[in-house]
């Protein structure tokens, strides 16, 4: 049986592990209501862009193609991750799904390069067999967002000008409720013709149709440029939500079983404790009865 002091010692390391756990799971609900807001900011400026568009498609010059067609079938994948960990199976799915998207698109392996963003992606591209192309930190706070974004959109461009991919695929997880995430895949580029279509017959909000100046393919390809960065932006910032969720579940279940630990440690330690009390009053009781027995003449 263990001693008093042995079990008081092991209380004490749960509770300081159920601080920890606390303060993570604050920290994981703060992170997430913040990131709440700059999902808000960017489909604000989203639609922004996309107003642009439906303007500059309402005047597209005659026979004007709107997508390039793919010259390569050479895929480029980014994959959202996170570098660090206690988030449950959040890598583990994410690069699973990765992984099943490349093989239904169906290119070899030597068409395909793989970018990274996170360190706890890697072990799992490995275990697969697969070598990543690139690895980049994750963003660890809403202020590294736009550096991680400007990093990613670089190596697409080098994709795209030093070994010629046209297709371009975003793998990230993506938080639909407030406890739940699920993997997707967003396909960057070639954008799709239909999108475009689709903001074209939009109804403009207002009674009065905008114009404007500047040559048309310039204002075009800028403001394609624009929503590509936004649809990066988007990716990210969901993906940092979707690790905070599932740090969060981690943590609430973590913290559950450190009650539930706590609460044995502490049945046995006052079991232990009474035992102790017990167990040196009957020594008390046994040795006061030998002081008064009576000796025989």
């Amino acid at each position: 049986m263990q001693t008093v002091e042995a079990l008081r010692a092991q209380i004490d390391t749960a509770e300081s592990l159920h601080s920890v756990v606390k303060t993570m799971k604050a920290l994981a609900a703060v992170s997430i209501r913040q990131l709440e807001g700059v999902v808000r900011s960017i489909d604000q400026y989203n639609r922004t862009i996309e107003l642009g568009l439906q303007v500059v498609l309402r005047d597209r010059p005659e026979g004007v193609e709107l997508v390039e067609p793919m010259l390569s079938d050479a895929l480029g994948m980014v994959v959202l991750g996170s570098d660090q960990g206690m988030c449950g199976q959040f890598n583990e799915q994410i690069v699973s799904h990765a992984i099943d998207d490349m093989r239904e698109v169906g290119v070899e392996r030597g068409r395909r390069a793989i970018l990274a963003v996170g360190a706890r992606t890697v072990a799992q591209f490995e275990n697969a067999g697969l070598a990543i192309d690139d690895l980049l930190a994750a963003p660890a706070s809403v202020g590294s967002i736009a550096l991680t974004v400007e990093q990613i959109a670089l190596q697409i461009e080098r994709w795209r000008t030093e070994r010629g991919f046209d297709r371009i695929f975003l793998c990230y997880s993506r938080r639909v409720s407030p406890g739940r995430y699920r993997p997707v895949t967003h396909r960057l580029l070639p954008i799709d013709r239909y999108w475009l279509d689709r903001v074209r017959q939009r109804r403009w909000p207002t009674r009065v149709l905008p114009t404007f100046a500047m040559p048309w393919r310039p204002l075009f390809a800028t403001l394609l440029q624009q929503h590509i960065l936004v649809t990066i932006s988007r990716a990210v910032v969901h993906a940092m939500m979707s690790e905070h969720t599932a740090r969060l579940t981690s943590m609430q279940a973590a913290e559950k079983n450190i009650d539930e630990r706590l609460d044995e440690l502490q049945r046995r330690f006052r079991h232990t404790r009474q035992s102790a009390i017990t167990a040196e009053l009957l020594d008390i009781v046994a040795g006061f009865e030998a002081l008064h027995i009576p000796h025989e003449p």
